[in-house]
């Protein structure tokens, strides 16, 4: 296993978030995940998934900090495949048109 492994993802990772950022596409991509998210449902699910947490806990015994410890993993979980897999097509379409991004990662 390449020692480096880590790093070479952290720092390509680095790179694509930049490279997104930068373009603008960054802000298309979050208004696309935001509507496609909407329009499955799962903005009800998930909220509906926090009634259940508050209620079970008791308003006066839960912080945001707790309830979004809570809802992180059943949120990324309820995103449909169809959509993370849209979203990362999105994202290498995008990243095949950038010439730099090519020359720095070999793509």
């Amino acid at each position: 296993m390449n020692p480096n492994g880590n790093s070479d993802i952290a720092v390509k990772k680095s790179l694509i978030e930049r490279k997104l950022e930068d373009s603008g596409e960054k802000a298309k991509l979050e208004e696309y995940l935001r509507q496609r998210l909407i329009e499955c449902g799962w903005k009800d699910e998930v909220k509906q998934h926090c009634v259940e947490i508050i209620r079970t806990k008791g308003l006066d015994k839960i912080n945001l900090e707790d309830l979004v410890e809570e809802l992180l993993p059943k949120g990324r979980s309820l995103v449909p495949t169809k959509i993370k897999e849209d979203l990362l097509t999105k994202i290498k379409n995008h990243l095949e048109q950038d010439e730099e991004y090519k020359r720095l990662t070999g793509f």
